[in-house]
């Protein structure tokens, strides 16, 4: 029990909190550097990896069958990166051409064709297939995680409550030296305007995020002809847009589309030495942040810098964009042709209730005019929340535990991705994901910054006796265990 707390205690060296992608990514590597389940408890409310993943990817529009933003060799479950997803689809194709495809693809980007990226559903599968050859549930333990606190005998407590009723316990402290923080955003994000307006009207129906569950916004769409406003210029909105397009060519719709901007892309931008296409609006970029920063030489870079530097460096190479795609590209060209797809640029004053059950939009442009724009329906597809103190969880490790933020806003690590602070009498804490941005690795938030960061991770691991550095003859026997799917 925790000295007269009386919650009971239970002793494992290393916890993850989160029980995501994150989490799967650097357990999967340290079993494969030999680290056994009984040293590894996973503290989280999902059943699966790629829940909430799934889910965010679904809600913004990308069913199983569509491609994600990553590419060929960011294999989730496979660190040699070979076959990659480009090689598995193609073996797994029928016919000649759809063999070919995915090949030429990575074998011609991005010089004559674009990035290749996996299918969503193949992504899934590849997760679900390692999960029960690593005995990822074996270690977990349910529930959430509301505070990581430092003892006074090194190491940490990390406080779980349980589903209610399952271990007749309201609290359970997971004793550890290790510590590994992939929690992923504290929610979903609104735009001021559209929060204000929701919280002042209380509707929820007629102003939604992309990243939540809105399908009753297409539905009704798909019923009765109606206007809808898009807000934003990454790849969400461009997934919504698509989606409303093709509902119009197949099922009938007739939707109105508004597609707001605040700032208008008219050409190429950037600085001389790392130019990103652009126009009617948008900004192109295959990934969220240059191919370079994954392993050339801006990774290099911004691991020679600090602070305030290093910042503005990350923020100069990232900003909103979407990947170049044809079809998407023929859709708007359409709708502007046709008229059902209008672009407005301007600063949003005042969101307020309109008639006949229309929400009001009005936009300051940038000659003056004011503007209304009414619609049934607005869509704000600008992103998730970023504030870390929003996260329960990450709010208490600041106030308590040491920890600190970076000047992007995010937790201050070391190159190892350890929490800088918190060190506490050999035991350390690690974070990966979205919260390590601004660290010494630029793409945290994607499928390769996650191994990345778990690759640091557990090599700062191995040097500790923590499992074992995967390299010769491990690495090797690990991937032929991997090919033929044995168990760990």
């Amino acid at each position: 029990m925790v000295a007269g707390a009386g919650i009971p205690i239970v002793d494992v060296p290393l916890v993850t909190v989160g029980g995501g992608l994150g989490s799967f990514v650097l357990v999967d590597l340290l079993r494969l550097g030999g680290v056994p389940t009984s040293d590894i408890r996973v503290l989280t409310v999902l059943d699966v990896p790629h829940e909430t993943y799934r889910t965010l990817v679904r809600d913004s529009q990308i069913p199983d069958y569509e491609r994600l933003r990553s590419d060929s060799g960011s294999c989730l479950d496979n660190i040699w990166a070979f076959p990659s997803y480009a090689v598995r689809e193609a073996f797994a194709a029928r016919g000649l051409g759809a063999f070919v495809r995915p090949l030429w693809n990575v074998l011609t980007e991005p010089v004559l064709t674009n990035f290749y990226t996996p299918r969503a559903g193949q992504a899934y599968a590849t997760v679900e297939r390692e999960a029960p050859r690593i005995a990822w549930s074996s270690m977990l333990a349910k529930g959430q995680v509301r505070m990581v606190r430092k003892r006074l005998q090194g190491g940490y407590f990390s406080i779980l409550t349980p589903p209610e009723g399952s271990l007749g316990t309201r609290r359970v402290a997971y004793r550890s030296r290790f510590v590994h923080l992939a929690v992923g955003y504290p929610g979903v994000r609104y735009l001021p305007d559209l929060q204000q307006y929701r919280d002042k009207y209380k509707d929820v129906v007629n102003v939604v995020n992309a990243y939540e569950h809105h399908e009753h916004v297409y539905d009704q769409l798909k019923r009765r002809p109606g206007t809808v406003i898009v807000r934003g210029s990454g790849i969400v909105a461009s997934r919504v847009l698509q989606r409303l397009i093709e509902d119009r060519d197949n099922h009938g719709a007739q939707t109105q589309i508004l597609h707001l901007f605040r700032g208008y892309v008219s050409g190429s931008q950037g600085p001389l030495w790392f130019r990103r296409k652009g126009g009617d609006g948008w900004a192109y970029q295959g990934f969220n942040f240059s191919k370079a920063s994954w392993g050339g030489q801006h990774k290099k870079h911004i691991e020679n810098l600090e602070g305030e530097e290093r910042a503005r460096f990350i923020n100069s190479i990232a900003g909103t964009t979407t990947p170049i795609r044809s079809d998407w590209q023929e859709q708007l060209r359409r709708g502007r042709r046709e008229g059902f797809y209008r672009i407005h640029i301007g600063e949003v004053e005042e969101v307020a209730p309109g008639e006949n059950d229309t929400v009001v939009t009005r936009v300051r442009s940038a000659d003056g005019a004011l503007l209304e724009l009414a619609a049934n329906f607005i869509i704000d597809a600008t992103g998730l929340e970023a504030n870390i103190r929003l996260h329960r969880l990450m709010a208490d490790l600041l106030d308590h535990s040491g920890a600190g933020l970076n000047p992007m806003r995010r937790l201050d690590l070391s190159p190892e991705f350890e929490v800088r602070g918190t060190a506490n009498g050999g035991g350390k804490i690690y974070a990966t994901g979205t919260m390590a941005l601004g660290g010494y690795y630029a793409p945290n938030d994607s499928f390769l910054g996650l191994q990345y960061g778990a690759f640091k991770v557990a090599d700062d691991l191995a040097r500790q006796k923590f499992g074992h550095k995967l390299s010769g003859l491990r690495s090797l026997n690990q991937w032929w265990k991997w090919l033929r799917n044995r168990q760990v």
